[in-house]
């Protein structure tokens, strides 16, 4: 495998490592979140509004490591630098 093959192999694994992490942190954060929140909701009811309201911010929060990740791993894939250069490498 040249160069070229091997950067493209390595950004495709590295991408989707990035996301199969990312995904997993925030799914996990997020389902621990809504655990506690419907337990604080069945045990206090009448604060539901901001027992709710506080969870909505925290859910964006947690769901924007995921987002980032998304952001690197296209990054990684559409606009890497390594990948500009071996090209203009194999063309010389």
């Amino acid at each position: 495998m040249d160069n070229l093959g091997f950067v493209a192999v390595v950004s495709i694994a590295t991408a989707g490592v990035t996301m199969a992490i990312g995904a997993i942190g925030p799914a996990l954060g997020e389902g621990k979140a809504l655990a506690q929140a419907l337990t604080s909701l069945a045990q206090q009811p009448d604060e539901a509004n901001n027992i709710t309201r506080t969870l909505f911010v925290g859910m964006a929060i947690v769901e924007s490591t995921g987002i980032y990740c998304l952001v690197i791993s296209l990054i990684i894939l559409f606009a890497n630098p390594y990948w500009t250069f071996f090209v203009n490498q194999t063309v010389k």
